[in-house]
């Protein structure tokens, strides 16, 4: 009986005294650490470029759809009524492929922009990662978008710097 209650016993001090060690905890900004890896510049070069082949395309088609409303405004009192209604439903259709480009031209940026920088997400957070487990953290938070108002940095630990010079390599 005695053997049991010393066995409690000391089962209580270590879990008192393991409690009582804090955790140890990192935070970064995940945007700026994203920002300093020399592929985000690369791959936002491309979107900037992909982008103007985009803008550039659309000018082109607002341009042309400019031009043929110019004409058929010019001839608009020349012209027999089916020819009219004709030319109103093809000014009608190439309005509605135009909006339809813009919209499907947003659509495939933000897709391409996503697509981007996946991979870069994915390698931040295995370089994070691995330096979580080497410093012995519980967590790592992301101070982006003023997710966390307060750290104690008697227990957190500001990772910044560490995660900017690890991703530059």
């Amino acid at each position: 009986m005695k053997k049991l209650f010393l066995a409690f016993a000391f089962m209580a001090m270590t879990l008192t005294a393991s409690a009582q060690t804090p955790l140890k905890y990192g935070y970064f900004s995940f945007s700026e650490a994203l920002k300093a890896m020399p592929a985000y510049a690369i791959a936002e070069r491309d979107m900037a470029s992909l982008r103007a082949k985009y803008e550039e395309e659309g000018k082109r088609v607002e341009d042309d759809f400019n031009k043929k409303y110019e004409q058929f405004l010019d001839g608009q009192r020349d012209f027999a009524p089916s020819i009219l209604q004709k030319r109103q439903a093809e000014l009608q259709e190439m309005m509605e492929k135009n909006v339809a480009f813009k919209n499907e031209s947003k659509r495939l940026l933000a897709q391409a922009d996503a697509e981007s920088k996946a991979a870069l997400k994915v390698r931040l957070r295995a370089i994070v990662a691995r330096i979580g487990a080497d410093r012995g953290y519980a967590f790592i938070l992301n101070t982006d978008n003023d997710a966390v108002p307060y750290v104690n940095n008697a227990v957190g630990e500001d990772i910044n710097a560490l995660v900017k010079d690890t991703v530059k390599k």
